[in-house]
C-alpha cells in the first residue's frame, strides 16, 4: 500500500483533477433523475408545454455537459494510470541495472518477467480508485441525501443497503487475494522454467533430456491452468455478484417506492425521481465494487513489485529498502574512501592478493569457486574483501563499479548496432581509437570486417547470427574498451580456438601493462602469459608462482592445465567448449 500512494503521491495534480471531475460525473448523473421529475410534475401533470420544454432541454444540457466531464475523467484517469506505469517500470529499471549480478540469486528470471510484464499494469490500475472511487463515495451520500428530502425511510433503505453489499462481497475478495497470490507466484515459477528450458535447449537435445523436461514443463503448466480454474471460480462469483446485488437492490428500492405512491406518500414524479436516484447509484456501487475488486490483484502486483525493489543485500550498499525514497549508495552515510590509486585486492576467504598493477592468473579445480571468487572481488555478494586495506563492502558502489569491472565469458550482448553494443557509454561513443585496439587485443577486428556494415551492422539481441567465438571475443573488446583500472576476465576464450587464443594471450599482457588485470582460466596459454599464477584447489589458495614453477612442483595444477596431454610441460590450447561452461 505504501508503493501504490508513492505513485500517486508522484502526480498530485493529475489525481486532484481525476477526483473533482469523478465526482462532478458521478453527482451529476443524479442531476437528471431531478430534471425528468420536474418535467413530469411541472410540464406533464400541469399540462404546462412551456415548462416541460425547459425542462427538456435542461435535460438536454445536462446530458452534453455530463459526456464531456466523462470524457475528460476518462482521459485524466488514462493518463494517470499511463504515468503509473512509466514510473514503476523505469524505477524497477534503474533497480534492476544497479544491483546488477546480485539479481538472478535472489529472484528467478521468469518472476522479473511476470513483474515487468503484468504487475506494473496491475498496481497502476488500482489508482482508479482516486477519481471515479472518489466520485463514488461523494455521489452516494448527495443521492442519499437529496432521498432523504422525499422520504427518510427510502434513505435509510439506501445508506444500509450499500454496506450490505460490501459485506457480502468483502469474503470473495478476501479469498480471491489469497488464490492471486499463489496463482501469480506459480505464474513465475512457470515462467521462469520455459526460460531455463530454452535457453539450454540444445543441451537438453544432446543429453536426450528433451523429453523429460517437457514433460514436467506440462505437469506444471496443468497445475497452474488448475491454480487458474480457481482464481476463476472466484472471479465468476464477484462478477456475478457485481451485476446482480445492485440490480436486486435497485428493484427492493423501487418497488418500495412504488408502493409509497399508491398510497400518495410520494407523487408520480418523485416515484421517477427515486427510480433515476436508486439507478444512478448503481453507477457509484459498480464503480466501488470494480475498484474494490481491482484492488486485489493491484495489492498482490504492488507486494510483489516492492520485494522485488527491497532486493538490495548487504554487497550492495547495506541492507534496507530500496526502492522510492530510499538513500542513492553514491550518497550513503558513513560509506569509506575507496583508494586513491592502485592498490592489492584481498580475498580472506581464499588466501588470494591481486597484486595492483600486475597480471595475475587464477586456475581453480571448481568452476563455482573460481566464479564466486570473481564475484567476491568485483563486490557481487557480501564478503571481507579488502582494496587497499579498505572493506570492499564499505566503499560506495557507484565508485567500486567505475573501477572494477568483473567480465563474464557469457554476459549479455543487447541488441543494437554493433558499435552501440561495444560502446561502454554515450560519452565515449566518438572515440574509437580505443575501440579498434580493443578488437585488436581481443583478435576480433576479423569479426566486424565480415559483417555487412563493419560496426554499424544492427545485431539482434545475445548476438545470435554470430558464432560462440564471435561473440565471446566481443564480450572480451567491450570489456577491454572500458580500460578499468581493475579488470577481471572469468575464463575469457573458452569458445576460440588455440591459435585466436595464443593472440590474445599476448596482446592483453601488453594492454594491461600496469595494470591490475586478474584471469580466471585453466588455460595454459593465458596463464603461462600471467606474472603470476594461483592455483585455487579446495576453496583456498593452495599454491602461487609462475607457471612454469607450478607446472613442475604442484602435481594437481599439473593435472588440471594439461587435461590430460602427453607433455605436461607443453602448452595446451584451451578446449573449445571452455572449462566453466
Amino acid at each position: 500500500m505504501r508503493y501504490l500512494w508513492w505513485l500517486v503521491r508522484c502526480q498530485p495534480w493529475r489525481v486532484l483533477r481525476g477526483s473533482l471531475l469523478g465526482t462532478a460525473w458521478m453527482v451529476g448523473l443524479s442531476a437528471r433523475p431531478y430534471l425528468i421529475a420536474r418535467a413530469v410534475d411541472d410540464g406533464l401533470r400541469a399540462h404546462d408545454t412551456r415548462a416541460l420544454a425547459l425542462w427538456v432541454a435542461a435535460i438536454i444540457v445536462a446530458g452534453v455537459a455530463l459526456s464531456y466531464l466523462g470524457i475528460m475523467r476518462h482521459r485524466t484517469m488514462t493518463f494517470l494510470r499511463e504515468d503509473a506505469k512509466a514510473r514503476s517500470a523505469e524505477v524497477l529499471l534503474r533497480h534492476l541495472s544497479r544491483i546488477g549480478a546480485v539479481l538472478p540469486r535472489r529472484v528467478a528470471t521468469g518472476e522479473v518477467s511476470t513483474i515487468g510484464g503484468s504487475d506494473i499494469d496491475w498496481s497502476a490500475q488500482v489508482l482508479t480508485l482516486t477519481g471515479p472511487g472518489v466520485g463514488a463515495v461523494v455521489a452516494y451520500g448527495v443521492i442519499a441525501v437529496v432521498l432523504w428530502s422525499i422520504s427518510p425511510m427510502l434513505a435509510l433503505c439506501v445508506l444500509v443497503g450499500v454496506p450490505v453489499v460490501g459485506l457480502v462481497v468483502g469474503p470473495l475478495l478476501r479469498r480471491l487475494e489469497r488464490a492471486e497470490s499463489v496463482y501469480r507466484k506459480q505464474q513465475g515459477a512457470l515462467t521462469a522454467r520455459s526460460g531455463d528450458i530454452v535457453a539450454g535447449l540444445r543441451v537438453l537435445a544432446g543429453v536426450g533430456g528433451r523429453d523429460l523436461f517437457a514433460r514436467r514443463y506440462a505437469a506444471r503448466s496443468q497445475d497452474l491452468r488448475a491454480e487458474g480454474y480457481r482464481v476463476g471460480a472466484v472471479n465468476s462469483w464477484i462478477d456475478a455478484a457485481t451485476v446482480a446485488i445492485p440490480g436486486l437492490f435497485l428493484a427492493a428500492v423501487v418497488w418500495l417506492t412504488a408502493r409509497m405512491a399508491v398510497s400518495g406518500d410520494v407523487t408520480v414524479g418523485e416515484l421517477v425521481a427515486v427510480y433515476g436516484y436508486v439507478a444512478t447509484l448503481i453507477v457509484p456501487v459498480w464503480f466501488l465494487m470494480e475498484s474494490s475488486y481491482e484492488l486485489i490483484p493491484g495489492r498482490v502486483a504492488a507486494r510483489r513489485i516492492a520485494d522485488l525493489l527491497n532486493v538490495a543485500p548487504d554487497d550492495v550498499g547495506g541492507p534496507g529498502r530500496r526502492w522510492p525514497g530510499s538513500v542513492p549508495d553514491a550518497r550513503r552515510p558513513g560509506a569509506l574512501a575507496a583508494p586513491a590509486g592502485p592498490a592489492d585486492l584481498h580475498d580472506p576467504a581464499t588466501g588470494l592478493t591481486v597484486r595492483a598493477g600486475r597480471l595475475t592468473g587464477v586456475a581453480a579445480d571448481d568452476p563455482a569457486a573460481a566464479v564466486a571468487l570473481a564475484d567476491r572481488l568485483g563486490r557481487y555478494v557480501a564478503s571481507e574483501t579488502t582494496w587497499g586495506g579498505v572493506p570492499l563492502s564499505g566503499i560506495a558502489l557507484d565508485e567500486v563499479r567505475s573501477r572494477i569491472l568483473v567480465a563474464d565469458h557469457d554476459s549479455y550482448l543487447f541488441a543494437g548496432t554493433l558499435r552501440d553494443i561495444l560502446h561502454a557509454s554515450e560519452a565515449a561513443e566518438t572515440d574509437d581509437d580505443r575501440l579498434d585496439a580493443a578488437l585488436r587485443v581481443a583478435s576480433a577486428e576479423d569479426v566486424v570486417d565480415a559483417l555487412p556494415a563493419g560496426l554499424d551492422t544492427p545485431i539482434d539481441a545475445r548476438a545470435r547470427t554470430l558464432s560462440g567465438g564471435q561473440r565471446q571475443r566481443l564480450r572480451l573488446a567491450r570489456a577491454l574498451r572500458t580500460e578499468p583500472e581493475v579488470l577481471i576476465l572469468v575464463d575469457p576464450t573458452s569458445a576460440v580456438d588455440a591459435h585466436t587464443e595464443a593472440r590474445i594471450a599476448e596482446r592483453l599482457r601488453a594492454a594491461r601493462a600496469g595494470r591490475t588485470t586478474v584471469v580466471i582460466a585453466t588455460s595454459p596459454l593465458l596463464l603461462g602469459r600471467a606474472d603470476l599464477v594461483a592455483h585455487l584447489g579446495a576453496g583456498r589458495i593452495t599454491a602461487t608462482g609462475s607457471h612454469a614453477d607450478l607446472l613442475d612442483q604442484d602435481a594437481d595444477y599439473r593435472h588440471l592445465v594439461a587435461r590430460g596431454s602427453e607433455d605436461p610441460d607443453i602448452e595446451q590450447p584451451t578446449d573449445t567448449e571452455g572449462a566453466y561452461r
